[in-house]
């Protein structure tokens, strides 16, 4: 298998680096690359941005706005965007949501919803895990009843990420309880998140930020006709998202970006009576990270060159992609933490800028600031999208044939 870039997909490349670098503001892009939070108006901005140049959805059906492009060009792209640090297209309308309406919805809903969601004019939202439904998703509780050409939904989601900016949420609820399965019963339904009894309550982590929240539901009424694909079975939706969520998330671009900035940063951090670059331990500790980023990276080029050689078609290899791309983030930012060291013990709200003439810090180490949140915040990284754990038994299984 030829891994090298052919001279047109070269090309290409040079051609997504030089857009993402003289179109996303480079406010947003130093923003983001400085571990900071963008905010919801800076992320709509890079994507409207992205989406005027039909770049925001290159991987939906052409029809939907789409680009036809091979498995390689949508690495490419990928890769670029996240190594000159701008926001990705958001993942729950681009990745999850859209690629589920597309294939499963009905033409009404397609044309109501697809340009929207592409244009981030509608900001969605997950509504699949609950208190007691995590990686065991099928044994969700939330329950909707059809009443007449009407749900009425009652319960619980949990881990609602990016909920409080959210205009839609789209939900896995139980329709029929007496299903012989788990996994059938559930229906994929679409809900206004400005609908009477949606109620939005914030978690605050461990990083002191509010990125995820709680969403009740209590007798929220919603049309019949925001059924996603066939009643009870929602699962097929379900399973179809996971997909997507998964391919993107070893997120080989970001870490390259993060590994670049602390080669920098470290340059110039003192240690001794040189920089901490100077230490031979610590030169180690990156070499040693940037090999495993190395490797995953041509893992990921195998499993894609598969892809154009053979079709796209859903590859387990990809638990293999999602449980070393997430060690690998959570490696980055424990190196940060590490140059930061007691300074990192200094921070405030990740989203807030540093303010002018702190004196908690000395000078040279704003970038310390962000060190302790962003080392926090990526602990979840090895969760979401399916445990590493329930990604190894996914490789045992389909993959090894245990």
């Amino acid at each position: 298998m030829d891994l090298r870039f052919t001279p047109e997909e070269v090309a290409f490349r040079d051609q997504m680096r030089t857009f993402f670098r003289e179109n996303i503001p480079a406010d947003i892009r130093n923003r983001l690359g400085s571990g900071r939070h963008v905010n919801k108006e800076e992320w709509v901005e890079s994507q409207r941005i992205m989406n005027r140049h039909g770049y925001a959805v290159p991987h939906w059906p052409v029809e939907y706005g789409g680009r036809g492009w091979s498995p390689i060009q949508l690495y490419i792209y990928n890769e670029e965007m996240m190594s000159e640090n701008c926001p990705t297209p958001l993942p729950f309308n681009t990745h999850m949501v859209g690629p589920v309406i597309a294939a499963f919805g009905t033409e009404a809903q397609k044309a109501q919803y697809l340009p929207r969601i592409a244009n981030i004019d509608d900001w969605w939202c997950q509504g699949f895990s609950e208190p007691g439904a995590g990686s065991d998703l099928a044994s969700l509780k939330t329950k909707a009843v059809r009443e007449g050409e009407e749900w009425v939904i009652n319960g619980q989601k949990t881990w609602t990420t990016l909920g409080q900016w959210a205009d839609w949420i789209f939900v896995l609820a139980r329709t029929n309880p007496e299903a012989r399965k788990p996994q059938e019963g559930i229906s994929f339904i679409l809900v206004d998140m400005k609908t009477p009894g949606v109620t939005v309550r914030p978690i605050q982590l461990i990083d002191g930020d509010y990125e995820v929240n709680e969403v009740w539901f209590d007798d929220v009424r919603v049309p019949y006709g925001n059924l996603v694909g066939t009643e009870n079975r929602g699962w097929d939706c379900a399973k179809f998202l996971l997909g997507n969520e998964r391919s993107n998330i070893a997120r080989i671009g970001a870490s390259k970006a993060r590994l670049r900035r602390i080669r920098e940063i470290a340059r110039s951090v003192p240690a001794g009576d040189g920089a901490l670059w100077d230490s031979e331990a610590f030169r180690h500790k990156v070499a040693a990270v940037e090999i495993e980023l190395k490797a995953l990276e041509m893992t990921q080029l195998r499993v894609v060159a598969a892809e154009r050689d053979h079709g796209n078609k859903p590859n387990p290899a990809s638990s293999i992609l999602k449980i070393k791309g997430s060690e690998i983030q959570q490696a980055t930012t424990e190196l940060a933490l590490q140059m930061a060291g007691p300074f990192a013990l200094a921070y405030h709200d990740s989203n807030e800028e540093i303010p002018e003439g702190r004196n908690d810090l000395p000078d040279g180490f704003g970038w310390a600031d962000t060190a302790a949140p962003e080392y926090f915040n990526y602990r979840k990284v090895s969760i979401y999208g399916g445990s590493n754990e329930i990604q190894r038994n996914i490789i045992a299984k389909a993959v090894l044939g245990f």
